[in-house]
């Protein structure tokens, strides 16, 4: 019913920018706030950074603070991450996450993406 499809990821050198998407479709009523999380080889998956959707409050965590930036098109469903400054520590499987109330429903469920790859190497 409801599909996050992300964009964006690839090889990119350390100093390097790469600009990720992810629109949401489907069934949705609404939206409260869309997200990406980052996932390492064998770590856990963490946050990276989260807006909400109304407001446009923003969180990031201490390791991007600076260098990344999220945003959000209301009227795409759509949120992007702008990575700018990239370090190899950076490089790990990107996902998107979306708290999504659909029509006929009462409250707001997670969805994830499918993850796209970010590799900075030189």
């Amino acid at each position: 019913q409801v599909q996050l499809v992300e964009s964006g990821g690839g090889l990119v050198k350390p100093g390097g920018s790469l600009r990720l998407s992810c629109t949401a479709s489907g069934n949705i009523f609404s939206i409260n706030g869309m997200g990406w999380y980052r996932q390492g080889l064998g770590e856990q998956r963490d946050l990276v950074a989260a807006i909400a959707f109304t407001i446009g409050t923003t969180n990031y965590a201490d390791s991007v603070k600076g260098r990344f930036t999220i945003s959000r098109d209301n009227a795409k469903n759509t949120v992007y991450l702008q990575m700018n400054s990239l370090k190899p520590e950076d490089t790990a499987v990107y996902y998107c996450n979306a708290g999504i109330r659909v029509v006929g429903g009462l409250l707001h469920t997670d969805y994830w993406g499918q993850g796209t790859q970010v590799t900075v190497s030189s």
